[in-house]
């Protein structure tokens, strides 16, 4: 009896314990079943999200499943002090890509972004402060006695120096483009009043233009600028901003509005553009052999196949456009920038499409083909809304996007050489009916407006320390 007894006790804990645990794995599963109750409960409170966004979502799902089967690295935690991670500019070194960002002349004065660049990037590039129309002085030019354009440089010299004290360099940004361009430019005089010019007389100003620009940054700050963007957004988003013969698509108009290098000096303004500043870079090699100074066209909706096309008869008309002494010709651009502002403009559909990323990679490598390198030059995740679900579809397309580029690179060819990031920080309280809201978004940063690292960062940056880790492990 006493020996039954035992063994009834021990049944009995053992069913009890049994009920424990039964019990505590019953809470557990309540708690699943409730985060996806607050997941829909989200998805029906706001803006509904869309297909492409669902299929964002799902990819990030199973990529992350066959992460977790692999060998993982040691888990990073999150910090919102960007100074708690390793150089991004570092990591993507090893694919051979520069990592880059954007100032003007005020936010180059901006201490924590200062430290950021200097933590973080090594590519800077002047929102507005290196274009023609913030570097052409119209009363100097009026009264120069050879009759060419004078150029005032001192709004873009904090930018200039920010990134020299910061370890950057600079991608300059633009010497010819036709939207808001000063119109006494190509006026008798530089009147505002004036006629027109002639064909040749343009020529020639836009020649010394260009000229004295490159030489005056290169003979002021040696090494500082790697590049400039010669010609931007040349190319019509319809027929009829160009002439239907054309392959190149060069624009006419621009928003109704004359594109005046066209109407003044004629459809081969860009190749000429080219010509003049390979010429000048060619000419500043002869005094240093070791200058590198690559020249790029830049363009918006660069993975759009009509657009891709059109550019890439432009970049092919430019390479043959010109013959050195031998007969050859002459390379004059180096690459092509896509701006790469991804998703609706202005609008949350269309944003975070995961059928966006094989069309990047698709464009890059279309470029390549033509040997030209490739720029992602004013990158920006578009994304218009803050909450969970939207938040952490933001944070996963970025890093299957980072993911996409650096695996470009993977091999031995690497035809992409930079990411600059303009959609830098969140910017929650701009005004709705602004040009960057529309353009960039009011969450499409990987910061924060005051410079602390969003989940975004995190996840690309733990992307790339699990690549590093398999490459070592190799």
């Amino acid at each position: 009896m006493k020996n039954a007894a035992i063994k009834i006790l021990c049944l009995t804990l053992c069913l009890m314990l049994t009920g424990c645990a039964n019990a505590e794995g019953t809470v557990q599963d309540s708690e699943s079943v409730q985060d996806e109750l607050s997941a829909e409960g989200n998805e029906q409170e706001n803006e509904t999200v869309g297909q492409e966004s669902t299929e964002v979502v799902e990819a990030s799902v199973s990529q992350e499943q066959e992460r977790g089967s692999e060998e993982q690295v040691e888990e990073i935690p999150f910090s919102s002090d960007f100074y708690e991670y390793e150089s991004m500019a570092d990591l993507l070194g090893e694919y051979g890509i520069r990592f880059g960002t954007c100032m003007n002349a005020t936010t180059s004065q901006d201490y924590t972004l200062q430290g950021l660049v200097g933590q973080h990037f090594n590519s800077i590039t002047a929102t507005n402060d290196m274009k023609a129309y913030c570097l052409l002085d119209q009363n100097a030019s009026m009264k120069a006695a050879d009759g060419m354009p004078v150029m005032d440089y001192s709004g873009s010299l904090p930018i200039i120096e920010a990134a020299m004290n910061n370890g950057a360099q600079v991608r300059g940004h633009v010497l010819v483009w036709d939207a808001n361009m000063s119109s006494w430019f190509f006026k008798e005089g530089y009147k505002s009043n004036g006629a027109y010019v002639d064909r040749a007389t343009m020529l020639k100003r836009l020649e010394s233009y260009i000229t004295q620009v490159i030489n005056y940054y290169e003979e002021n700050y040696p090494g500082v600028i790697y590049c400039w963007d010669v010609v931007n957004e040349a190319v019509g988003d319809s027929a009829s901003d160009y002439e239907g013969d054309d392959a190149r698509h060069v624009r006419k108009v621009r928003g109704g509005a004359e594109n005046l290098f066209y109407t003044v000096i004629g459809d081969d303004y860009v190749e000429l553009s080219f010509l003049y500043a390979r010429n000048a870079i060619e000419a500043l090699q002869q005094k240093n052999p070791e200058l590198d100074i690559k020249l790029f066209y830049n363009d918006y909706s660069t993975f759009q196949d009509n657009k891709c096309n059109a550019i890439c008869e432009l970049v092919k008309s430019i390479n043959s456009f010109a013959k050195d002494s031998d007969g050859n010709y002459r390379k004059l651009a180096d690459g092509v920038g896509m701006q790469g502002y991804i998703g609706g403009y202005g609008t949350q559909s269309g944003c975070m499409s995961a059928g966006d990323i094989p069309k990047i990679k698709k464009a890059i490598n279309k470029y390549a083909e033509l040997g030209v390198e490739v720029q992602i030059t004013e990158m920006s995740v578009r994304n218009y809304k803050n909450d969970v679900l939207t938040v952490n579809n933001h944070k996963r397309f970025y890093r299957m996007l980072m993911e996409a580029l650096v695996e470009i690179n993977s091999g031995e060819e690497k035809p992409l050489t930079a990411i600059c990031i303009w959609g830098l920080t969140d910017m929650a309280t701009i005004d709705k009916n602004s040009y960057s809201y529309k353009m960039n978004g009011c969450y499409n940063g990987l910061f924060t407006p005051g410079y602390e690292v969003k989940e975004a960062f995190h996840e690309v940056y733990v992307m790339l320390k699990e690549k590093q880790a398999e490459k070592q492990a190799q």
